[in-house]
């Protein structure tokens, strides 16, 4: 259902109707997987019945990433010892609380790949979280959870995180609509940390009005004054199909690149991979270095090994990855002097099975969404169909989160 149609319901009803959805449209294995906790429909029903009647998202329920603080709520993070090293949060996160004054009701949280360090949505914990429609594929992560929730249609909105593709994979994947903020803003900066540096915000929706109308309601939304300006850069490593899909849905909105500015942004963003990955390692290990030794064996093996990377990094490629950002930012900076918008494939195929959950395509995966990260800009992913019921995304990438080019692009992509 849409905004609209959620604003209809009673509060009564709204509440029966998210349990009655994740009853009966998420397998029991699959409930464990996605969903963290869940409100009970007499308090579900009374925080929706609080929303000012006037507020923009009065009505609305919605699911959150369980690493924004939630007052006297366990925090676990997609792990299982994290409540045994951080006290339970006693307040909300910044995201909850403008949430709740823009009028939107809590009503759970969700799971995660485990620490958000990841981008498969597996986690040996909980479950590996399942595309909703095609049981046996990875929803994509680390907001698995989130993304999971709507598009399964349980709510029409959910919270997640974004720092190397955590919101612009699963929305590929699932076939819904994401939007990733920046960096070290109010959104993020209570939120559990995997790399400041690239740590974003963000959220889902399952259509283009709705995401349109939590944009105007939490952030406001420029009209635009003029036609915005922005180039498909088609990525290497995709399949056929998805180069293919993605081409001809970019085409409907951007324009052809000229060679130079295509060569200088491809040859920049050729380092993006060592560049994060380098990053992420070193401010991952601060924040889990006081208990990293200790909970080594209650952590993911696979996350545990990429934390692990920490003490193979060497002096040289923490050089490069300086000089490597710098470039990446450059390059950046000066493509946003003639254009409004940059338009990248989010994902190089289909939401994969679990078999194919390989380091190989992980690398795959961050060729296309690291180049925003490194350079800390908001994102608005948009899905793109694929053959049989599939999907990939497209990643439009802006200068800032009210860009007037975000709301002009949700026009083009409206159902």
């Amino acid at each position: 259902m849409t905004f609209p149609e959620w604003r209809q319901l009673s509060p009564v009803r709204a509440a029966h109707e998210v349990h009655e959805r994740v009853r009966t449209r998420l397998a029991p294995g699959q409930q464990r997987a996605a969903i963290a906790s869940l409100l009970d429909e007499p308090a579900l029903a009374a925080r929706i019945a609080e929303s000012p009647p006037t507020s923009p998202l009065r009505g609305i329920p919605y699911f959150i990433k369980d690493l924004f603080p939630v007052a006297h709520a366990v925090m676990r993070a997609g792990s299982t010892f994290l409540p045994e090293v951080r006290p339970t949060p006693i307040a909300d996160s910044t995201m909850v609380s403008r949430l709740r004054v823009a009028g939107a009701a809590l009503a759970g949280q969700t799971h995660l790949h485990e620490f958000a360090y990841g981008i498969t949505g597996e986690n040996p914990h909980y479950g590996d979280c399942e595309h909703p429609r095609f049981p046996g594929r990875v929803t994509g992560g680390s907001s698995s959870g989130s993304a999971a929730a709507v598009a399964a249609g349980i709510v029409p909105l959910a919270i997640g995180s974004d720092t190397g593709g955590s919101i612009r994979l699963p929305a590929a994947f699932c076939g819904i609509f994401g939007f990733r903020l920046t960096p070290r803003d109010a959104w993020i900066g209570d939120a559990f940390p995997l790399a400041p540096s690239y740590d974003t915000a963000g959220w889902f929706t399952e259509n283009a009005e709705d995401m349109a109308s939590t944009n105007a309601a939490l952030l406001g939304m420029r009209r635009a004054e003029r036609e915005p300006r922005g180039c498909y850069l088609e990525m290497p490593g995709l399949d056929a199909d998805v180069a293919h899909a993605c081409a001809e849905a970019a085409v409907r909105f951007t324009q052809p690149f000229d060679n130079l500015s295509r060569s200088a942004l491809l040859s920049a963003f050729s380092d993006s991979v060592d560049t994060y990955n380098t990053v992420v390692t070193d401010e991952a290990w601060k924040t889990h270095e006081p208990w990293a030794t200790r909970f080594h064996s209650q952590y993911d093996p696979a996350v545990w090994q990429r934390l692990n990377r920490v003490h193979t990094i060497t002096t040289e490629q923490r050089r490069a990855a300086v000089l490597a950002t710098a470039e990446i930012k450059r390059v950046w900076e000066e493509y946003f002097q003639s254009f409004d918008f940059l338009v990248l494939p989010a994902s190089p195929f289909p939401a994969l099975p679990k078999l194919e959950c390989t380091l190989v395509n992980r690398a795959r995966i961050l060729v296309l969404t690291t180049p925003a990260s490194i350079g800390g800009y908001p994102v608005l992913t948009v899905p793109v169909n694929l053959p049989p019921g599939l999907s990939t995304g497209l990643q439009i990438v802006v200068r800032s989160v009210d860009s007037p080019a975000i709301g002009w692009a949700l026009k083009k992509f409206k159902a």
